[in-house]
């Protein structure tokens, strides 16, 4: 009947200071007004890997 729902995979301590980061970064946009935030989601992916791309470098 129902799905068998699993438990989410626990983050790795770096991804997830990715995620805050990049959540900050975001939110700090739009408070100064450079981003719009219906535009969040396409922002947040475009700095989520920025932010990935530095760290790998």
């Amino acid at each position: 009947m129902g799905r068998e729902r699993t438990a989410p995979t626990p983050l790795l301590p770096r991804d997830e200071l990715l995620l805050k980061a990049a959540k900050e970064i975001v939110v700090k946009f739009i408070e100064v007004g450079r981003v719009s935030p219906a535009s969040f989601t396409d922002t947040f992916k475009m700095v989520i890997d920025t932010l990935r791309q530095s760290l790998k470098e």
